[in-house]
């Protein structure tokens, strides 16, 4: 009877934790944002809008957006860093926040070299 008692005490404890591990993981994923400083290097005021987003977004919905946030268009427009290396928007925005970090700048692409 105690091995009863004690067995169920354990499915009691195992199934608590496994809701405490269910809760982290959904707020894991759901909270996981990355936050972005992109300037705008073609306007001499240096104009800049900060954008979060979740780490998983494909970056190329990020151009995009900035792009259209600047009023220049999208398809036309590339991200750089600031020591001026492109930016394949083929990645997670993630990736892209781990390998050139926060701050970027975005560039229409008939004024690539004259930055």
């Amino acid at each position: 009877q105690w091995y009863q008692r004690r067995y169920g005490e354990f499915q009691t404890f195992q199934h608590y934790f496994k809701q405490i591990n269910l809760s982290v993981a959904m707020a894991a994923s759901s909270s996981a944002k990355v936050t972005f400083k992109i300037t705008l290097t073609s306007d001499p005021k240096l104009p800049f809008k900060v954008l979060s987003v979740p780490e998983g977004t494909p970056f190329t919905a990020v151009l995009k957006f900035a792009a259209e946030e600047f009023k220049v268009p999208p398809a036309t427009s590339a991200i750089i860093t600031n020591d001026g290396v492109g930016i394949n928007p083929q990645q997670s925005a993630g990736n892209v926040f781990l390998k050139h970090g926060r701050e970027l700048r975005l560039i229409p692409r008939d004024r690539v070299g004259h930055f």
